[in-house]
């Protein structure tokens, strides 16, 4: 690069070019992949970077001498505490449900297959840890609910009568959950200190095993559609690739859209269910009464959500009558989990179709069924024994429905296809009407939003649900229609027609900034301590929310071609 170039591009650009960010391996992206369903994982990378940040706002105030007392003094006292407390909490729940859905729909893509085994490896022991970290974090309250789950955790520990279960037991609730009710401070700080380091070990090993997964997921990049690459191994060849969007900035720009719209998420649903009375102790962002309390002793014990179904699964009798005992129940979900791991090691076959891999489709569609029963059994029915003649229409109904359902549908053999690669692809289907009428209804929507804000009658909070709801589904259509979609050339747009829509949506965008602009003055006239801080929080959250809506207009104008 000649020195006239070379002063010619910006600082940051100077910069990045010195660290060599544009010359790293990372992989390059298709057209047709600017969709959401493939940026799954920024989505939970972007949750649990919001959830680390948060945390270690949390520890600076968190005291394991007295969690219970502290954790109401971040809630009442601490400006924004409420807002980070329950953010942190959700965050984690919102982590936890889209790694689900991004190990499922991975299973589904054929995502798990050669040459990806280990990165299929690596992402579902990342789901197990995360559930572990997640499970310390949720015990460091101090609540009922809290101290409930360290009890079960150590029962069935030790119930097993493995060799070192109590060891292991000791190792990780030191104590036990009978600490958490001492009067001496420096019990519980023994029991609370043990969750601390435990939650942060497993943060730790969660960053650390989230590196190799990150680096394995660039090494093939993401898994080609089966129309691209019907048959194993499936991903691009270096000739392929080379003919791809460069990752930088193309990639930033559209991941930074997609994590400030999950940050957006996890501020705005925990802090808005703050202001609901009435809601299942389950999902209310606030602790649960403490342990040994006159509240405590009316309060329905519950694991975390996320461990329902194992809280249901350990009350399910055997065919003799008996209660099923904890070993037989650790053991059988240890084989559960080690075949799911194992997973891409057995199956073995030659495409990518659904319907060429019958067994392990049944298997995967009846374990997330199950899984969703077994979660809605738990809570409405906890610590009822399960006799099998229950669990066979529980759970065995819906399977067999399944299994007869992908039985019936026939192999698919591999069809010609020739990769698109980067052809050329419609412009998003979105018209001027959309574009106006979404930054019209969402405009309404912010001064209805903020005039309940600073006056929560009920008469605004009726108002604003149906305008909401509309934005939303607005928001929803434009977002929908802004999805990068391969199609013949045939069907490609005129430069006119595309130059004037680009158009349309570069007016979309101050329309978004004025919006964001009316909640910034909003947010800093709201109370920022105590629970009606929960408002600049939703505030907040609908700022990052369009923030993430204005960067996808910005890609759509500056990289659609």
């Amino acid at each position: 690069m000649t020195e006239t170039q070379q002063k010619k591009k910006g600082l940051i650009d100077q910069i990045l070019d010195r660290v060599g960010v544009t010359e790293a391996p990372f992989f390059k992206t298709p057209d047709y992949m600017y969709n959401i369903s493939y940026w799954l994982g920024a989505m939970v990378s972007g949750a649990f970077i919001y959830t680390v940040i948060t945390g270690l706002f949390l520890l600076l105030y968190y005291m394991p001498a007295n969690p219970y007392v502290q954790t109401q003094t971040i809630i009442t006292s601490v400006p924004y505490g409420s807002v980070i407390l329950f953010s942190h909490l959700y965050g984690a729940y919102i982590m936890i449900i889209l790694a689900y859905i991004h190990m499922f729909r991975n299973f589904y893509k054929g995502a798990y297959k050669k040459p990806r085994e280990l990165q299929w490896v690596t992402g579902v022991l990342l789901l197990a840890l995360t559930m572990g970290a997640s499970f310390f974090g949720y015990s460091l309250v101090s609540d009922v609910l809290g101290v409930n789950a360290i009890n079960i955790g150590e029962s069935l520990l030790v119930g097993t009568g493995f060799p070192g279960a109590s060891t292991i037991a000791n190792w990780l609730f030191g104590p036990g959950g009978d600490a958490a009710i001492a009067s001496n401070p420096l019990v519980k700080s023994q029991l609370f200190d043990r969750l601390l380091g435990w939650h942060i070990i497993m943060v730790f090993l969660i960053g650390v095993l989230f590196g190799v997964h990150f680096l394995m997921s660039e090494r093939y990049g993401m898994t080609p559609s089966f129309k691209e690459k019907p048959k194993v191994p499936a991903y691009y060849t270096k000739e392929e690739w080379s003919k791809f969007n460069e990752w930088w900035p193309r990639n930033v720009v559209y991941m930074l859209s997609i994590v400030l719209m999950t940050w957006g998420i996890i501020l705005f649903v925990p802090d808005l269910l703050a202001n609901i009375n009435g809601l299942p102790i389950v999902i209310n962002p606030y602790p649960a009464p403490e342990p040994g309390t006159a509240a405590a002793l009316s309060t329905q014990p519950y694991p975390p959500w996320f461990f329902l179904f194992l809280y249901k699964f350990v009350d399910f009798e055997l065919p003799n009558g008996q209660a099923m005992s904890p070993s037989l129940a650790l053991s059988v979900l240890t084989i559960l989990l080690l075949v799911i791991i194992l997973m891409p090691f057995f199956e073995n076959s030659e495409y990518m179709f659904l319907k060429n891999r019958k067994f392990w489709t049944w298997l995967m569609t009846v374990a997330w069924v199950s899984l969703i029963e077994l979660s809605v059994w738990g809570y409405l029915a906890p610590g009822v024994p399960a006799p099998t003649s229950q669990q066979a229409i529980i759970l065995g109904i819906p399977a067999v429905i399944i299994g007869v359902i992908i039985l019936s549908v026939g192999r698919q053999k591999s069809t010609k296809s020739t990769p698109s690669l980067n052809t050329p692809q419609t412009v998003p289907k979105i018209g001027p009407t959309s574009i106006l009428g979404t930054a019209v209804v969402s405009l309404l929507f912010a001064g209805n939003f903020g005039i309940w804000l600073m006056h929560p009658a009920m008469i605004n909070l009726i108002t604003m649900i149906p305008l909401g709801g509309l934005a939303a589904f607005m928001i929803y259509r434009m977002a929908s229609g802004l999805r990068v979609k391969v199609s013949k050339p045939s069907g490609v747009m005129s430069w006119e027609e595309v130059k004037f829509r680009k158009t349309i949506a570069l007016f979309a965008i101050p329309a978004i900034f004025v919006v964001t602009a009316i909640q910034t003055a909003i947010m800093w006239k709201l109370p920022s301590v105590g629970p009606q801080a929960t408002y600049a929080g939703m505030d907040l959250g609908i700022l990052l929310f369009l923030w993430g809506i204005a960067i996808q207009l910005y890609h759509y104008i500056v990289y659609v071609r």
